[in-house]
């Protein structure tokens, strides 16, 4: 594997293809529409047509067929933790402690095996493209690898065998605190010498045609004051995401060090704006809504994994009001599925705030659809109009979770379990419920079992 050599991907160009949903989820509708006819061209859109009977030799798409999903905050080798942290006691600080004994393990070959079926999970589940918060960049003892960016191009190699789309967040680590405190043990893998080496090194990567490069800071803590401003002066334009406010513990240690929050911080040195996005945003002040809103700074919610590791509830109807666009991650992978996600956004606000109908169903789709893409520099995906890219999802309405559920409920009721077809980019990934290439179950296990001794 070499860092300038472009990923295999599907050959050929994209097909085309008639396609007959029962009911389709079209932009400015309120409800899933019924009869519509979809016809693909070059991988994109040429037709939609709601209302219209199914013709000879088209294909049928039985349930409601939504735009593709997007997961806009992934970290895949925490796949491999799954089912072996969550009865232990502790919190996010303890918790990361087994997540570096994953990462000090994985070299190019098995963060490629790991990655791959991770990313096929996430097709199954309707997935069309990720937003990979990538920052193993090294190896275990923080020296460069002969290709310095390996371990990116193993991550886009992956999405490519996988089938979907990625967007590689490329990010700066260069401290354990926010005082500056150095990197230690296997956090060096993650830090580059200083901002100019990490931009040398970011600045190798290439797109590919399923394949888009972004950026990131991983955090206040991760990221000294002395390089803020100039790491987002280099990153205008494209997406740029940053853990913001996941534990009250940041925003204690920032106030300490700087005098404000995190979200004041980086809005002081120029971080946010309408291409930037906060992964978590849990605990934030009044101002810091405020900050984020009125620049547009989109907010990605990763409920599943702030539940699991007792982060908290964050404000997503607040956040939502102030103007910032919402989108979805399963960062950690406790779950893989962006319909609890989507739900999990309406049943927290119901918890914190003891009311019940802070979301609609259209907006809930907005967030995993549309929204998600925008965030990862997709535009224009993450709809079913034409010219878009022909990225389709159906999910059933005949499951024991979905039996006589209306189309419009689908984001209350279905799992990912309940997702039999996915089209993306006009190619068939996901057929009667099964990847088309990749046994994901097995190679789940196998790359699993390599990971732990």
């Amino acid at each position: 594997m070499t860092t300038n050599t472009k990923p295999a991907g599907p050959a050929g160009p994209p097909p085309d293809g008639r396609f007959h949903a029962e009911y389709a989820w079209l932009p400015g509708h309120e409800q899933p529409s019924l009869d519509v006819l979809i016809e693909v061209e070059q991988g994109r859109f040429r037709t939609v047509s709601a209302g219209v009977a199914a013709p000879p030799g088209v294909t049928r798409l039985a349930g409601v067929t939504l735009p593709g999903l997007a997961n806009a905050h992934s970290h895949a080798f925490h796949r491999a933790l799954r089912g072996r942290t969550h009865t232990e006691r502790g919190t996010f600080w303890s918790w990361r402690d087994r997540m570096y004994e994953v990462a000090g393990t994985l070299d190019p070959e098995r963060y490629l095996a790991l990655a791959r079926a991770t990313y096929a999970e996430m097709a199954l589940a309707g997935i069309t493209c990720v937003g990979e918060f990538h920052y193993l960049h090294h190896q275990p003892d923080g020296s460069p690898y002969a290709e310095p960016n390996v371990m990116g191009a193993a991550l886009v190699e992956a999405a490519a065998q996988a089938g979907i789309r990625i967007t590689l967040l490329d990010t700066l680590y260069l401290t354990s605190t926010v005082d500056g405190q150095p990197l230690d043990g296997i956090q060096r893998r993650f830090g580059d010498r200083d901002l100019d080496a990490w931009s040398e090194r970011h600045d190798l990567l290439r797109p590919a045609p399923h394949a888009r490069i972004g950026s990131a800071l991983h955090s206040v803590r991760a990221v000294p004051l002395s390089a803020l401003a100039t790491f987002a002066y280099r990153n205008q334009g494209d997406p740029l995401h940053f853990h913001l406010s996941e534990q009250r513990a940041e925003n204690e240690a920032c106030l300490a060090a700087h005098g404000c929050t995190p979200t004041q911080l980086l809005a002081d040195m120029g971080v946010l704006g309408p291409t930037a996005t906060a992964v978590h945003a849990t605990h934030l002040s009044g101002a810091d809504l405020e900050l984020l809103g009125s620049t547009r700074t989109g907010a990605c919610l990763c409920p599943t994994t702030e539940r699991d590791l007792a982060d908290g509830i964050g404000p997503a109807r607040s956040l939502a009001d102030s103007g910032s666009p919402l989108s979805l991650g399963s960062d950690s992978h406790a779950v893989i599925d962006l319909f609890e996600e989507a739900r999990a956004v309406e049943l927290d606000e119901r918890l914190r705030t003891e009311r019940r109908g802070h979301f609609t169903p259209e907006e809930l789709t907005h967030a995993a659809t549309a929204a998600g893409h925008t965030a990862l520099g997709w535009s224009d995906a993450g709809t079913i109009a034409v010219g878009a890219r022909a990225d389709l999802v159906t999910v059933r309405l005949d499951s024991v979770r979905t039996a006589a559920v209306p189309p419009g409920g689908a984001f209350f009721a279905a799992t990912a379990a309940d997702v039999t077809d996915v089209l993306v980019d006009g190619r068939v990934v996901v057929r009667d419920g099964r990847h088309v290439s990749v046994d994901v179950a097995a190679e789940l296990g196998r790359s699993i079992r390599g990971v732990w001794p």
